[in-house]
């Protein structure tokens, strides 16, 4: 709704300015509410069969401008990597949440660096690794020229709520967002650093062969369109609104009721 006024409300003037701040208001609280979810693993994540690589370059515009002036963003991609299945929503927020670590890191500036390449794991490998099994992995790598950290803090740094910024600066969820993400998606994560010889974090994900690839390309999406009556009911009435919004377009008739006596009212009607 703040977005919607913002286009009938005349710029240079105190309402528009207003306006700006409730938007902005309601994109943190989205922001902090999706870490919330992914923390604790309750997110609706939408998994796709893709190249990572993809999404490094289609949020690579966004890093430059978060990094600033001061912080120089290179990449090192390899060619054809093997396919992973994760959500490229919750990825790109990986990204953005190490981008935002590592600026952290640099105040004066500095190098980060993002890799890609494909291994090969076997048992040795994943020793340290609890619940990784052998076979072929994808492993991204992000790393800064950043002051580092010492082992009691990188020990922590995957603690919800766990910081070293100074209070205001940082939610303590970015680095255990990336975790739950990482985990819910198969792989694993590892962090390297020393004191004032910057971090590197090394992200490990299953790849996708070529016949799970074949499965799960012969798995058909269901058609959401319909033609049936559906009694809505919610007592809220913007979530009753937004979620008739989105039925009808797909065809179906809504009934929308906002409590149970109300329900049985418009089914008697219909």
């Amino acid at each position: 709704n703040a977005e919607l006024l913002q286009d009938v409300v005349p710029e240079q003037t105190d309402g528009r300015e207003l306006i700006g701040e409730v938007a902005h208001a309601g994109e943190r609280a989205a922001a902090l509410t999706r870490q919330l979810l992914a923390f604790s693993r309750r997110e609706v994540i939408e998994p796709l069969v893709l190249d990572l690589n993809t999404i490094v370059v289609d949020t690579e515009k966004m890093l430059r401008r978060l990094l600033g002036e001061d912080i120089l963003l290179t990449t090192a991609l390899a060619p054809a990597l093997p396919r992973v299945l994760v959500d490229p929503g919750q990825w790109s927020q990986v990204l953005l949440n190490l981008a935002v670590n590592a600026r952290d890191a640099m105040p004066t500036g500095g190098q980060l660096t993002i890799e890609t390449r494909t291994l090969d794991l076997d048992v040795a490998a994943l020793r340290n690794r609890p619940g990784l099994n052998p076979g072929r992995y994808l492993q991204l790598t992000v790393s800064d020229t950043g002051g580092g950290m010492t082992p009691e803090v990188r020990a922590r740094i995957f603690e919800p709520f766990f910081t070293t910024k100074a209070v205001g600066k940082g939610t303590g969820l970015g680095l255990a967002v990336v975790h739950g993400i990482v985990t819910q998606a198969g792989g694993a994560i590892d962090v390297y650093s020393e004191p004032a010889l910057g971090t590197s974090f090394k992200i490990y994900l299953p790849t996708v062969e070529q016949a799970d690839l074949g499965a799960l390309l012969e798995h058909e999406v269901p058609d959401v369109r319909g033609t049936e009556t559906i009694l809505l009911v919610e007592d809220e009435e913007s979530v009753r609104r937004v979620a008739a919004l989105a039925l009808r377009p797909n065809g179906y008739t809504v009934l929308q009721a906002g409590n149970g006596r109300e329900a049985l009212e418009a089914a008697a009607r219909h």
